[in-house]
């Protein structure tokens, strides 16, 4: 009775709220009972192989090193029956019976797939973003998964860079608010519950700042960059009680991140008080020797003492901290240390309590795949998506209409998922041509590819790597084309469903040249030469280089990859069942050159004119002008709002005052819609030099057709504050100048004072 009264006692505490203080007996009892050997074996995560999406390794003997209490957790292994016979042998087999820990990559939706997370993030709805975290939750919990490695909150600001797409995008501000978020939506309120997990942030950190985009490649920023732009994020997701931190594969001020003490003990556990425990990500441990910090004993040291708890696949500490304690080189307080937090994450799980708690087989068919499932996977889909561009109003299409569906992504199963979505079956995917039938039954509806996604062979062998993502036709590419062009001269609309296939961003998937690729140019320029109206359904996972496809008079929906429900979402949006809100959360540049671009960047002592004039000696380039082909925040309806009459409720404030912006904006077009109020704040003189203008506050406001709002956003006095020089978190006084609109761009604008 004690032990359970003491398990929601801690429950009803976050995970980060453990102190040395507040000890689990249970753990510091059992810590006592355990040998070197077993201790060292907690900190081993195995996989036995099957699916596993990233990496090389596989683990070799696990069930023989789990009987020998050589392994803390698993992942790569899902279902209840057979997760049960993995924590049989843990809890039966092994001399103490510790269960483990099961953990996978649930990044956006197990089973039942939604928005990859930079679609997600697009939605500005942080409600959505909970709830999509919770769902995810109860379908992986429902296999038998008690851990997750998400969520990835990585600030990117280089679309070259594929994992862009498993990020929130490049704000620090916008992306703490989808940390929290998703953390709070995987953890719940009890990590005992069996519909719940433990979160795992990652990378810890600055892997979204990777030299020229490139994938693993080094990080290189000063710590004022880091402390303002890069860490908030993660930060965020600790605050929120996050149970688990993933390093990073790059390194920090010349030290890999999965062996940099000043990250993860000075910054993490002393500055931050994080009281979870550390994963290496995939051998980023033994990664730390082609790095050139030396053999697999140095390194894994080195990340122990740094304060790493768990070593993913790469079986360092499992084979070396034995010998390391030997030579001195480690201590047994650090060991046990690390395997304490492990200890306690297992605890606070319920997995003590009962190891079995995960692992219901009635549930994967009431909790997985379900229709309310599905429905909300629909939704979360549609409210992602962007309208980039309408012209003549092409969009939202009637229902009665001859439609000529093009184009190679229209009908591809293969690619509605997403980048990492391991878990995912594309077999249950809704193609755009199925979605087209569902929503719109009476429309006549002609389909032909039109072109292949890409006609190099080279790069389609590199992007298949995990299937058949891009298939090549055998036919001609004229062929192709000349058929799509026959079924748009006898159609009303064109909508063209291009982009990228899902494995050309994700993981290990940089791109130097980020257009849309030169087959489906083609494509789109025959189509719009017709002279029938054009809707391009733009399927991505990065911001794209399309300053043609944008020029040319076609609308354009950007769709991401959407998840399963991926048809009905884009086809509920098409047809007008709902009206599109997402805004950007990553600047578009108009070519790679201008890369990285980000709305919050600094001013130069010679900026270039607001209205990109080129002028001489300023901080401009010859042959383009410094504004972005599509500005963080930015996203059209099929309505129209107007903002007005922008007050604040004070002139001046004090230090730890609040101060409220209030603005009015109005529904002026022909449909209901969603506007995301956007605030952007501008702190005009301060010790180090300020960003342009920096997101500070949104709000989601639904709007009738000829509604107005009045919308209230209040500043905290956080809010004003920033790193300085020292890096301390403080708010100097001065003039600030505040934005409110519908993008970064934002024109209205009042200021006040800090005294």
């Amino acid at each position: 009775m004690y032990y359970k009264k003491l398990l929601f006692a801690v429950m009803a505490l976050t995970f980060g709220a453990i102190s040395a203080q507040q000890r689990i007996p249970e753990v510091e009892a059992l810590l006592q009972k355990m040998t070197l050997e077993e201790k060292i074996g907690q900190l081993n995560l195995l996989t036995p192989g099957g699916g596993v999406a990233t990496g090389e390794v596989v683990s070799k003997n696990v069930e023989a090193k789990i009987k020998a209490g050589e392994v803390g957790g698993l992942f790569g292994v899902a279902g209840p029956d057979k997760v049960r016979v993995a924590q049989e042998l843990a809890v039966k087999k092994s001399r103490l019976g510790i269960p483990l820990l099961i953990g996978s990559d649930v990044i956006h939706g197990y089973k039942t797939t939604y928005p990859i997370p930079l679609g997600l993030a697009s939605s500005w709805d942080m409600d959505l973003v909970q709830q999509a975290a919770q769902m995810a939750a109860k379908e992986a919990t429902a296999d038998g998964i008690n851990w997750n490695f998400s969520p990835m909150v990585d600030i990117a600001r280089d679309p070259r860079w594929g994992r862009i797409a498993e990020g929130a995008g490049e704000d620090p501000y916008l992306g703490s608010k989808i940390a929290e978020a998703s953390v709070k939506g995987y953890q719940g309120d009890d990590l005992a519950a069996a519909h719940t997990m433990l979160a795992c942030v990652k990378h810890f950190a600055l892997y979204g700042a990777a030299e020229a985009g490139r994938d693993y490649h080094s990080v290189d920023m000063s710590k004022i960059k880091m402390f303002n732009q890069y860490l908030p994020p993660y930060k965020a997701a600790v605050d929120a009680g996050v149970a688990s931190v993933m390093s990073s594969f790059n390194d920090i001020d010349g030290i890999p991140a999965t062996g940099n003490k000043w990250l993860l003990t000075d910054l993490l556990r002393n500055r931050w008080d994080f009281k979870g425990f550390v994963v290496s990500d995939y051998t980023s441990l033994n990664e730390m020797i082609p790095h050139g910090l030396g053999d697999l004993q140095a390194v894994s040291a080195l990340a122990l003492n740094a304060g790493l708890d768990m070593d993913m696949v790469g079986e360092g500490f499992l084979t070396t901290l034995k010998k390391s304690l030997e030579e001195g080189k480690v201590t047994e307080e650090a060991i046990t240390n690390a395997c304490r937090r492990i200890l306690e994450a297992k605890y606070v799980s319920g997995l003590f309590d009962n190891p079995y708690r995960y692992l219901d087989s009635k549930r994967p068919a009431k909790d997985i795949l379900t229709k309310e499932n599905r429905a909300l996977a629909r939704t979360l889909a549609a409210h992602s998506f962007v309208l980039l561009k309408n012209e003549n109003n092409i969009l939202p299409l009637q229902k009665n209409k001859k439609i000529a569906l093009v184009g190679p992504l229209a009908d591809s199963r293969n690619n509605m998922l997403g980048t990492w979505a391991p878990t995912g079956d594309v077999s249950l995917a809704v193609t755009i041509l199925e979605g087209f039938k569902n929503v719109a039954p009476n429309a006549t509806i002609q389909y032909a590819k039109g072109a292949n996604i890409s006609d190099d062979e080279e790069f389609a062998k590199h992007v298949n790597v995990f299937g058949p993502r891009i298939e090549i036709d055998e036919r001609s590419p004229e062929v192709m084309v000349d058929e799509a062009v026959e079924l748009a001269k006898n159609a009303d609309v064109v909508v063209a469903v291009v982009g990228e296939a899902t494995e050309m961003t994700g993981e290990a998937a940089s791109r130097t040249d980020i257009s849309i690729p030169e087959s489906q140019k083609i494509l789109i320029r025959a189509l719009v030469a017709t002279g029938k109206p054009v809707a391009l359904v733009l399927m991505s996972g990065r911001p794209l280089t399309i300053p043609d496809e944008l020029g040319l008079p076609v609308a354009i929906l950007q769709v991401w990859h959407p998840g399963v429900e991926a048809g009905n979402a884009i086809a509920d949006v098409v047809f007008g069942d709902y009206n599109p809100s997402g805004k950007l959360t990553v600047t578009w540049p108009r070519n790679v050159g201008q890369i990285p671009i980000y709305y919050s960047a600094k001013n130069t002592g010679r900026p270039a004119p607001e209205n990109d004039e080129f002028q001489k000696f300023r901080s401009n380039y010859l042959d383009s002008p410094n504004s972005p082909l599509l500005p963080f925040g930015y996203g059209l309806s099929y309505t129209n709002f107007e903002y007005s009459n922008l007050k604040l409720d004070k002139t001046s404030i004090g230090q730890g005052e609040s101060i409220s912006a209030t603005v009015t904006v109005t529904n002026t077009g022909n449909y209901d819609g969603e506007e995301v109020v956007q605030l952007y704040l501008k702190d005009e003189v301060r010790s180090i030099t300020p960003p342009k203008r920096e997101l500070k506050g949104f709000r989601k406001i639904l709007l009738k057709k000829g509604e107005s709002k009045e919308v209230t956003i209040t500043l905290s006095p956080d809010d004003l504050k920033f790193y300085n020089s020292q890096l301390d978190f403080v708010a100097e006084p001065g003039e600030f100048q505040v934005f409110v609109g519908t993008n970064s761009d934002a024109q209205l604008s009042k200021s006040f004072v800090l005294n």
